[in-house]
């Protein structure tokens, strides 16, 4: 039996003994399977093989994020090395070792 007939059944049993509780209940649990599953459909994410797909992009974007993370530490320690430098110059030719060099 498949989730639709199981919910046409459940609606028609409803309406013939009334709404009970554990009638509705039932009837809100199959429709909110059922409609859960044509969205995964329509998502491409209802065959058995998308679990797997889900994890390979969970670890492709864990992956990006962490190269995105070095990059940025990268480039922020070669821009402090280069301040740095500067700094170092700039106190070098204060201090006069240009004329010391010539």
């Amino acid at each position: 039996m498949t989730r639709e007939d199981m919910l046409a059944r459940l609606i028609a049993q409803a309406s013939t003994e009334g709404g009970e509780l554990v009638t509705l209940r039932a009837i809100v649990e199959e429709s909110s399977e059922l409609g859960a599953k044509r969205v995964l459909d329509r998502l491409g994410l209802g065959d058995p093989g998308a679990q797997d797909d889900l994890d390979e992009l969970r670890e492709l974007l864990s992956a990006w994020r962490d190269a995105k993370a070095s990059a940025w530490k990268a480039a922020v320690e070669w821009l402090v090395r280069g301040i740095l430098a500067l700094l170092l110059v700039g106190i070098a030719v204060r201090l006069g070792a240009g004329e010391m060099l010539s």
